[in-house]
């Protein structure tokens, strides 16, 4: 339960149906601009999404969500594996009536079988009431009102989704594209791989780039369960999580440490959101986001 006050019962390790592969933390460099995005009702999530990036001029990049209304609406949430070929897996799909209103959320925009794809995990609150979490399918779900949410658009960088023999599923990852601009931001397109701290991999991260002071713009991954600043601990070890706020900079003492706010959903359906522990939050099978210089 999301409620508990202690991590005894939640792995910190999960073995992945692949071997471990290198590197840890896959990156690409490239510039990054943060615009708002307008999305249009009418159209699909994907291609409003699409729509919006491609006006900026951007074929890939990140959004954060707040309030946005969504019908028809299809999610899944995490769930155990049917087959043992994945440590993890998903939910049936679920189609709930009615307008959808995300509360928050985080989406990774990209590029899959050729064509355009978003990964993308939020909160939100159904028609009935019913508050509920999980990753948004892509060609299922549309947009029932005007929207704006905060993108961050990359150039010379792409989030790609390739086979993955590590972890059995198809993923985003960062890839080099066409450079079009020195404009913007250095930003990084990166992903992390399974079983490491996810704090601990940014300040790295930070730290070999000599990056003084970095935001986290969009991430969009899972968790083995989590742990929260204030003592409340995800038993449940498959999540989804989407990051509401992200900073990597120095404290007091001028040692690099990441502060990462987040939201989730657990295989339980029970729903978790707050500052994540650092040191306490080992990667369940991918977490991809960009990281910028500020």
């Amino acid at each position: 339960m999301a409620t508990g006050s202690s991590d005894m019962a939640r792995p910190s390790f999960i073995r992945q149906p692949g071997p471990a592969l290198s590197p840890r933390v896959v990156a690409v460099e490239g510039r990054g601009r943060a615009f708002p995005m307008r999305l249009e009702a009418g159209l699909s999530l994907l291609e409003a999404v699409r729509q919006g990036f491609a006006a900026a001029g951007f074929a890939s990049g990140t959004l954060n969500f707040g309030p946005l209304a969504l019908s028809p609406f299809a999610y899944v949430m995490p769930a155990l594996s049917r087959d043992g070929q994945n440590a993890a897996f998903y939910s049936e799909t679920f189609r709930p009536s009615g307008i959808s209103r995300l509360e928050c959320g985080a989406l990774t925009f990209g590029r899959r079988d050729g064509g355009p794809f978003f990964h993308c995990h939020a909160i939100w609150r159904e028609a009935d009431g019913k508050r509920s979490g999980g990753h948004i399918l892509p060609d299922e779900t549309m947009l029932a009102e005007d929207a704006t949410a905060s993108a961050v658009g990359i150039d010379g960088a792409l989030f790609e989704a390739n086979p993955d023999p590590e972890t059995n599923f198809k993923l985003f990852g960062p890839v080099s594209s066409a450079t079009r601009t020195t404009d913007g931001a250095l930003a990084f397109a990166l992903r992390l791989r399974p079983n490491q701290c996810f704090h601990a991999a940014l300040e790295g991260f930070c730290r070999e780039q000599g990056l003084a002071r970095a935001v986290i713009h969009g991430g969009v991954g899972s968790l083995i369960g989590s742990a929260f600043e204030d003592g409340r601990v995800t038993e449940a070890f498959a999540t989804e999580v989407c990051i509401t706020r992200g900073l990597v900079e120095p404290d007091a003492d001028g040692v690099l440490r990441a502060r990462i706010d987040a939201a989730l959903v657990d295989l339980t359906g029970d729903l978790a959101e707050g500052r994540l522990k650092r040191g306490a939050n080992p990667v369940l099978m991918t977490f991809e986001l960009i990281l910028a210089e500020a």
